[in-house]
């Protein structure tokens, strides 16, 4: 068994949050010199540079999950990840259909730009992307897993946008892969106080929205070879693969 570093929570430039620094080819180089080799992208509720980020970071050894970071309706954030284009592409429209439209005039909340690998802008998203979806946890769950999709609660520890302070419990039917913990959020303290799954993999990810912080909070992943499947495996903890927070 192998170990990879992995850092599953990354926004690129299209987030409003995120700084206009955080092109694709400056996270995959940051992501390089903090010695990742496992990079998750997650914009919220937009998967449109994830493929060009998995693009760059290829040529240089860096395995990428594509996909979002999700608000629910209930506004919980959570991460979804997909291995094929055509997955990512149904769920980018199953966001599309049900995302609240809310107004971003002049880049009031942030600016939202959609650019190619040359960093020319391609489309400036003219509405606010972090805004929830008419969707609840469960139907974003659902749709996640019938496209063999994976899909994990971020940072449920967090008082904002988190599923333990927005819902105030973990539903017992929901359905996921892992559970995100922010970046000083402790295992010991949730599974204390809420009553968790045997068997749950807590991972924990920077949540980046600045070059800097990519990489600083990561976990390990213990596989055979980076892959998709594998990585699904181990947030599963199947066949001997596992997750290690540091």
């Amino acid at each position: 068994m192998n170990k990879y570093r992995a850092d599953l929570h990354i926004h690129t430039l299209l987030s409003p949050c995120a700084e206009l620094e955080m092109t694709p080819q400056a996270i995959v180089e940051k992501a390089k010199s903090s010695g990742l080799e496992i990079i998750g992208i997650t914009d919220h509720n937009s998967t449109k540079h994830a493929l060009l980020v998995k693009e760059l970071a290829e040529k240089e050894g860096i395995f990428t999950l594509t996909g979002a970071e999700v608000t629910t309706r209930e506004e919980v954030h959570c991460l979804v990840f997909f291995e094929h284009p055509e997955q990512l592409k149904l769920f980018q429209q199953f966001i599309d259909d049900n995302i609240t439209p809310v107004p971003n005039p002049d880049g009031y909340f942030g600016y939202q730009p959609v650019i190619d690998k040359e960093e020319n802008i391609m489309e400036m998203v003219d509405y606010f992307l972090p805004a929830a979806l008419k969707a609840g946890i469960d139907e974003v769950a659902n749709r996640v897993y019938a496209l063999n999709g994976i899909f994990i609660p971020a940072h449920i520890d967090r008082p904002v946008n988190g599923l333990l302070n927005q819902l105030g419990f973990i539903p017992p039917s929901l359905k996921y892969d892992a559970l995100g913990l922010s970046r000083h959020g402790s295992e010991k303290h949730v599974k204390e106080h809420y009553v968790i799954q045997n068997k749950t993999t807590f991972i924990r990810n920077s949540d980046a929205h600045f070059p800097e912080q990519i990489g600083e909070i990561y976990t390990v992943f213990n596989l055979e070879r980076v892959s998709f499947c594998e990585i699904k495996k181990a947030l599963n903890q199947q066949d001997n693969r596992f997750c290690e927070l540091l």
